[in-house]
């Protein structure tokens, strides 16, 4: 589908508004806009502007996320903290609550902080990046519903769950991990509906334990039916490891419930027993580490350069072009957009128009309505984003 490019600086102060319109505090609405625009600007797409819409406004419109955000601490050590979202705007429980284990690990060496209640909260990658700027390693995760099958099973019984890391580094970029515990995310099955794309053979098995191919559309009503799921990293079975994502995929579920007392699994579903929609009622976990309580900031950075590298100079397969460290790709992507802005489908151009027209932001002129020639993607930056 066609993309036309909107300015950063343009689609910002448009979100920021649309999020104020439905109702968030403008300080919160500037935290949502900044962890939903970054995705479009490393590349992931799948939890960017696609996301603004069907994800955070229509879920405050059905009363299911609330705007207003109530960041309740349930209980607080010097080292510890246990918080209440009250469905809540996640990316701002997220900012907060990585801000707190990252003000506890520069005093006293280690900070967690573990959430309930509260709904999806972005790229998880965000908040490590958090940490590693202010010289920490920095750990997170979240459970999401339930769409992805154990290894043997073919029921969705947990999310996508990603288990995220950050280290700093002396480079332009941080190491940062940031992937989901799955072979692949709903997001992600969601931009190929968008878009077109089949699905990839492998990551979703149906209840005859069989791969589910073809339209991304069709599997996507599948997993939301519960007669398909998405596999865990390592695919169907153990042949690949696939026991090897499922262990950490629910080590995520456990670090996102057990500690808050928090739901799980298949209660994460959205849906109450009459099948109404409800609130998601998510948990996360934030751990910060000072790397001044180590060696110093100085010594890590410089060591996790020198690591980073020694990967990047090993020796490629061949017609292979280059070896990428975490975070490497991402860099690269924004410093591609950083220049234009972020590449916008024909789809989600219907969907910020429609909000725009539906809040009365009249003042805003998008490039799609102004004769703009479509975005003509570069297709390294296009291969990055794929073959993240």
């Amino acid at each position: 589908m066609p993309k036309v490019v909107c300015p950063w600086n343009l689609i910002t102060d448009f979100v920021t508004d649309a999020f104020v319109g439905y109702g968030i505090p403008r300080e919160d609405a500037e935290m949502c806009t900044s962890v939903l625009l970054e995705s479009d600007k490393r590349g992931i797409e799948s939890h960017g502007c696609n996301r603004f819409k069907p994800i955070y406004l229509d879920r405050i419109k059905a009363g299911i996320q609330q705007p207003i955000t109530n960041f309740e601490i349930l209980k607080e050590t010097e080292t510890t903290a246990v918080v209440d979202g009250h469905n809540g705007m996640g990316q701002v429980i997220g900012m907060k609550a990585m801000q707190m284990a990252i003000d506890k690990a520069k005093k006293y060496g280690m900070g967690m902080v573990v959430v309930r209640n509260s709904c999806h909260y972005g790229i998880a990658g965000y908040y490590t990046s958090m940490a590693t700027r202010a010289g920490c390693i920095g750990m997170t995760g979240t459970n999401a519903r339930p769409s992805v099958a154990p290894t043997w099973g073919v029921e969705g019984m947990f999310g996508t769950n990603p288990f995220t890391l950050g280290v700093p580094s002396d480079e332009a970029f941080d190491f940062n991990f940031d992937a989901a515990t799955s072979i692949t995310q709903n997001g992600k099955v969601e931009y190929y509906a968008r878009i077109g794309e089949p699905v990839h053979p492998g990551t979703i098995v149906d209840l005859n334990g069989d791969a589910v191919e073809g339209d991304a559309g069709v599997a996507l009503k599948k997993i939301r039916q519960g007669t398909a799921a998405l596999t865990t990293l390592g695919g169907i079975g153990e042949a690949l490891g696939g026991y090897k994502g499922y262990g950490f995929a629910l080590f995520v579920e456990l670090l996102s419930a057990v500690l808050q007392d928090g739901v799980y699994g298949k209660d994460l579903d959205g849906k109450d027993e009459n099948g109404s929609i409800r609130p998601y009622h998510l948990g996360h976990f934030f751990i910060a580490i000072d790397t001044n309580h180590f060696l110093g900031e100085e010594i890590t950075r410089k060591k996790t350069g020198e690591i980073m590298r020694s990967m990047r100079a090993s020796k490629k397969a061949p017609g292979a072009e280059r070896i990428y460290t975490a975070g490497e790709k991402e860099y690269e992507i924004w410093k591609s957009r950083e220049p234009h802005g972020v590449p916008i489908n024909e789809s989600v151009q219907g969907e910020i128009n429609a909000v725009r027209d539906e809040l009365g932001l009249t003042k805003y002129v998008f490039p799609w309505e102004e004769g703009y020639v479509p975005y003509v993607s570069d297709t390294k930056v296009e291969a990055l984003i794929e073959n993240k």
